[in-house]
């Protein structure tokens, strides 16, 4: 693994600070991924509080530790999709419908408000948007049921 040249911290309001080679420094950095869900370890980049480029990650094996560490509880947050294991219950065949699921974080209850927020990622891999703009992915777990939107 080569040396970055760039260093990454958190400030004291727990801001990310990216600092290049030649010491400048930008706080506010966010981490955004090019492909978050088809290749999640790859095309990684760290934009300046202006939304431009500070720089281009290829893949985040690549980077050290402590910055991957930091860049990847970012991710998390930034990046909240559970994933939906059960379809308990479904309210109505028809939009809007309420939802109740089981997913890795637990049981919720979302709303599907129109049937194109249901999108097909893969052929085995969904992406649901409930009423409240939250990103739900599904594999194949509960597809019997959802058959009926698609």
């Amino acid at each position: 693994m080569t040396s970055p040249d760039f260093k990454l911290t958190r400030n004291a309001a727990g801001r990310l600070v990216f600092t290049d080679a030649r010491g400048e420094a930008c706080e506010g950095v966010v981490p955004v991924r090019a492909f978050p869900i088809s290749a999640p370890e790859e095309g990684v980049s760290l934009l300046g509080d202006d939304g431009h480029e500070l720089r281009w990650i290829g893949r985040l094996g690549d980077v050290p530790e402590a910055a991957r560490a930091l860049i990847e509880a970012e991710l998390a947050q930034r990046e909240f999709m559970p994933e939906i294991m059960h379809i308990k219950q479904v309210s109505s065949f028809a939009t809007p419908s309420k939802w109740q699921v089981t997913t890795d974080r637990g049981d919720t209850e979302l709303l599907l408000k129109a049937e194109d927020h249901i999108r097909r990622l893969t052929s085995t891999m969904l992406l649901i948007t409930d009423g409240y703009g939250v990103p739900f992915l599904m594999d194949h777990h509960s597809r019997k049921l959802l058959d009926r939107f698609l």
